[in-house]
């Protein structure tokens, strides 16, 4: 249910883009206290951006779950912007990561909702 969506002007080959994905999953998963195998991580291509006037490595992170409380956005900022440093090299100043809390019923799986 933890979707993660990870938007950068940073390029990837593909062998760096195969290392973030797992890196980003585990760390929702284990952040969130959910199974790995509900998280879902979106890393799209590399996309023209400016932060603050400057096309310096930036990203901008969307991260939706169910039940996600104000509380734990500290601490998930906190790990995301380390991953986005080592992985991407993207400074936590120039990261921006929207956090979303989505109803159950509102949440689409399995032919059903949560």
């Amino acid at each position: 249910m933890p979707y993660l969506k990870i938007q950068t002007n940073v390029p990837l080959d593909a062998a760096q883009r195969q290392d973030l994905l797992p890196q980003a999953s585990q760390r929702v998963a284990a952040q969130l206290g959910k199974p790995e195998r509900y998280v879902m991580v979106r890393l799209d291509p590399v996309q023209p951006m400016l932060f603050a006037g400057s096309d310096a490595p930036t990203a901008y992170l969307e991260l939706k779950s169910i039940g996600l409380s104000a509380d734990q956005t500290t601490g998930l900022s906190e790990s995301l912007c380390e991953l986005m440093q080592t992985a991407l090299g993207v400074p936590p100043e120039r990261v921006y990561i929207e956090f979303s809390d989505a109803p159950r019923a509102m949440w689409g799986w399995n032919s059903g909702t949560f």
